[in-house]
């Protein structure tokens, strides 16, 4: 008998959680992000397209609702550590950024990475139907540009990925990872909040 064998060659994770005490978080979040909003409604220009980027976090206050959820999201990142058989120094990892985005309806977000990382995350404090999905696209820039006619979609012929969100959720991925946010087509806002992960030298 043939023996055949596959080999799914370096893929590409996408880890997804349920907060532990979703909705208490984001209670106090969405005020903390709102007030930001109401201070400073220009924010920062990156990949938002009429959305609303906030400046940094100040994550110095041990006070605050970013503080406690970043508390509440490290048992994540020590999970995908795990996955990834990387080696876990709470010394050494640390949070670079975080900040929010509000994306009104047909607000977007363009193809990006997050650069000098190694993984970036995405927390969804509120999402209602149609509000845009989050898009990943295939590193491989060669399989994107040229490929055969599909007939059938598999794991092997994808070069997007869509991910519908849901209040809770949180998405840790490696931050080379395009992605980008489907057009907000609903009535309410959807409000995020993403962060970044590196590892310091030892």
């Amino acid at each position: 008998m043939e023996e055949k064998n596959l080999y799914k060659l370096f893929p590409q994770p996408v880890f997804k959680f349920k907060l532990n005490n979703y909705e208490e978080h984001n209670k106090d979040l969405l005020k903390y992000i709102y007030d930001l909003y109401n201070k400073d409604k220009i924010g920062v220009q990156r990949s938002n397209v009429n959305g609303w980027h906030s400046k940094s976090f100040i994550m110095s206050k041990k006070d605050t609702p970013p503080f406690k959820f970043f508390q509440e999201t490290k048992r994540y990142v020590l999970e995908v550590f795990k996955k990834y058989g990387w080696k876990y120094d709470p010394n050494n990892v640390r949070l670079t950024e975080m900040w929010a985005i509000i994306n009104k309806k047909n607000n977007l977000n363009t193809a990006h990475t997050h650069p000098n990382n190694y993984l970036s995350a995405a927390y969804y404090v509120k999402v209602s139907k149609n509000c845009g999905t989050i898009k990943f696209l295939n590193p491989n820039s060669i399989s994107r540009e040229r490929h055969p006619l599909i007939e059938k979609d598999t794991d092997l012929n994808k070069n997007t990925v869509e991910i519908t969100p849901n209040e809770g959720d949180l998405l840790i991925f490696p931050a080379y990872l395009t992605h980008s946010v489907n057009r907000n087509m609903s009535e309410e806002d959807r409000v995020v909040i993403s962060f970044n992960i590196d590892i310091l030298k030892s």
